[in-house]
């Protein structure tokens, strides 16, 4: 996927660029407010819009032709009409000819001209400038070709009229339609005497692109010299005076133009392609930037400086799926929810995105003070303004005291429970067992026991691909865990919906490579690696927790609800990748002289090379809803054994005994193997494991 030879870097941040002053990007949403304002009418034209932007160049070329031709006879009947005070009726075949070699001359000159070639939604001042000198000269041609045959009854204020308001409505009616497929005109600004510009390239010729054009165009530092974009209805068109090119000429433009700078544009469900782009752009010295989200731009919250380095999450992401409204609202607006974790990385951003969706009260659980602050302090910062906030609480202590779970439970109404707190690193877990043992699982059972008693109407817990077949403690805790709410699920009354939400590692988690990896980098390496062939699912924090709210809501009761983590990444080239983004190289055999070693040092304790994310091998996983979230029918124990089993784990616990707590490991947690065992053997059977995943 990745090679580590001495290709030229992949330049993300050269320093020579100062975008100066900051210059607010705002696209104008004409056509929303026009929408917005025809109540019922607003779907009807969303939806010619759309129909519109999708035809091919050729039929929206064509549509164009027709309806200047038809404007042009229009304004010139007109014309004739006022200029004799009554209908104007030629009077033989050559005086009908005459008439209509004036717009149908008009149109062949524009055509000519480019003007059918350029994007109506980005025609630009150049466009407008190309109407107005194609009309004054289809006007003179016409003008003399009437003046040869005697002018034959049409008089010279009509000539001149036809002129100058053909050319305004031509000109109109283009404004129109750019108001209607919801975009605008732009400006050209050049640059300021002495200044020198980087010559640039923007990838990603709609909305986005144009806005990230304009704001360049202020700032005055740049020389855009075209648009790459992967919509061959846009290839060879020009877009606010700019050609758009096929992304398989970007090497040949970076040659010939010498650019210097790509700045990549494309919305958040375009991440797919984004990724391509970055990792074809590894092989040119160029400088990489990335503008964020267009709901960013089109607020006016972004400017130039807003443009960011590329970062590890861009090439290992995938595009966005639009959270579904109905799901992330139903169990959200209106409740008083609980969030143990609430500091931890999962817990702090459930908190952030359930604090927008306007609930009742948010109460926010966290063993730790510091983290407690923190995300307090973000999350009252987040709502201030807003007209009717829900309250927010803070609550210090585990989730694993039940005095304290049971009077936050009745004291604040909860509705909702999100049980986020656990430990999860796992050599840390496997080191510190009974602390683990105590907060992953008791501490689950102890607010999933608090929520039943008191009538909670809901339960999430927040799982992890490591339950499945476990090699480690945290991995056995988290299916213990599992197992307690399938059990009481199973054995309840149904009042309290228990349901689990499974999924793998997280970008820039407090437990994630990526910060170790780069921190790692900053000292000058060695970037430590524990197996060449190790891999794992990732999935970034706020996708994660937004599927988390959105499986919690589609839960019946029992349920596993597995997130699709897309492909799993080798860690060596994640590590590869990490160097390469600080614009250093790989030092290896390879490539001696290479800034940054990678060393090997093996499996951790419990670790394994592979994850999974079904225990069953996927044979009862169904679909939902959301088309990354799937349910999972797994095995379970009832209530009554389930918990006998624990006692003799708290047991276990009390006298310390490790044997013990790894035998009732082993006969109740499906596929538990201690890592201590046999590692050897462990290590050599993965490597013939083929990850399950959920195709």
């Amino acid at each position: 996927m990745f090679t580590s030879g001495p290709a030229r870097p992949f330049l993300l941040s050269e320093p020579p660029y100062n975008p100066g002053k900051v210059t607010r990007i705002a696209v104008r949403r004409e056509f929303q407010e026009l929408s917005r304002s025809t109540g019922g009418g607003r779907r009807s034209l969303v939806r010619f819009r759309d129909w519109v932007l999708a035809l091919p160049r050729y039929p929206k070329r064509v549509a164009l032709i027709v309806l200047d031709l038809f404007l042009l006879a229009t304004v010139l009947w007109t014309a004739l009409w006022v200029r004799y005070g009554a209908p104007f009726v030629p009077p033989d075949a050559l005086a009908v000819a005459l008439l209509v070699a004036g717009p149908v001359l008009s149109v062949a000159i524009l055509w000519h001209l480019g003007i059918y070639r350029l994007v109506t939604r980005f025609i630009g001042h150049r466009g407008n400038t190309q109407i107005l000198a194609g009309m004054g000269l289809s006007v003179l041609i016409w003008a003399l070709l009437l003046f040869m045959v005697g002018q034959y009854g049409i008089p010279r204020s009509v000539i001149i009229s036809y002129g100058v308001i053909g050319a305004g409505v031509i000109v109109l009616s283009r404004t129109l339609i750019r108001l209607l497929l919801d975009s605008s005109g732009t400006f050209s600004a050049d640059a300021g005497p002495g200044q020198a510009r980087t010559v640039t390239l923007i990838y990603g010729a709609d909305q986005h692109g144009i806005a990230l054009l304009r704001a360049i165009r202020k700032a005055r530092d740049r020389h855009v010299v075209g648009f790459i974009d992967s919509s061959p209805n846009l290839w060879r068109q020009y877009v606010s005076d700019l050609k758009v090119y096929a992304p398989d000429r970007i090497a040949r433009l970076i040659e010939r133009e010498q650019v210097r700078e790509v700045l990549i544009a494309l919305p958040g469900d375009r991440r797919q392609e984004r990724r391509r782009v970055l990792q074809e752009l590894e092989h040119f010295p160029v400088s990489v930037k990335i503008l964020p989200t267009y709901e960013d731009v089109t607020s006016g919250q972004v400017s130039l400086n807003s443009l960011r380095a590329v970062e590890v999450g861009d090439i290992l992401g995938r595009d966005a799926v639009t959270p579904n409204r109905e799901l992330m609202d139903r169990f959200t607006v209106g409740k008083s929810i609980l969030v143990t974790g609430a500091g931890g990385s999962i817990g702090s951003e459930l908190v952030r995105q359930l604090a927008v969706r306007t609930p009742r009260r948010l109460v926010l659980v966290d063993i730790s003070e510091s983290a407690l602050y923190s995300i307090e302090l973000e999350i009252r910062r987040l709502l201030a303004g807003q007209p009717e906030p829900p309250e927010v609480k803070v609550v210090l202590g585990s989730a694993g005291d039940q005095n304290l779970m049971d009077e936050t439970i009745v004291e604040n109404g909860i509705e909702v429970i999100y049980h986020a707190a656990a430990y999860k690193h796992v050599p840390i877990v496997e080191m510190n067992p009974f602390a683990g043992l105590e907060n992953n699982v008791f501490a689950t059972a102890v607010a999933a026991q608090s929520a039943r008693k008191h009538g909670v109407e809901r339960f999430v817990l927040v799982s992890s691909d490591k339950a499945v077949r476990p090699t480690n403690i945290m991995g056995a805790s988290k299916r213990l865990a599992e197992l307690i709410l399938q059990a009481e699920a199973l054995g309840g009354d149904g009042a309290t919906v228990f349901t689990m939400v499974r999924f793998g590692n997280v970008l820039e988690s407090s437990g994630s490579v990526v910060p170790l990896f780069r921190e790692q980098i900053r000292r000058g390496g060695p970037v430590t690696v524990t197996h060449p062939e190790a891999t794992r699912f990732f999935m970034s924090i706020p996708e994660a927790a937004g599927l988390v709210i959105q499986a919690g809501a589609m839960a019946k009761g029992g349920e596993v609800f597995v997130l699709h983590m897309g492909e799993q990444v080798r860690i060596d080239d994640l590590a590869r990748l990490m160097i390469r983004l600080a614009n250093l190289e790989v030092r290896d055999v390879s490539n001696p002289d290479g800034d940054i070693e990678i060393a090997y040092v093996g499996l951790r304790p419990g670790e394994k090379l592979y994850e999974e994310l079904l225990i069953g091998g996927g044979t009862h996983t169904e679909t939902t809803e959301h088309p990354r979230i799937f349910k999972s029918d797994e095995p379970c124990r009832t209530r009554s054994e389930l918990y006998h089993e624990l006692g003799l784990l708290k047991q276990a616990m009390e006298i310390r005994d490790r044997s013990a707590v790894q035998a009732i490991l082993t006969r109740t947690v499906e596929g538990y193997r201690s890592s201590r065992e046999d590692n050897v053997l462990e290590r050599d059977a993965l490597h013939n494991v083929r990850p399950q995943t959920l195709h």
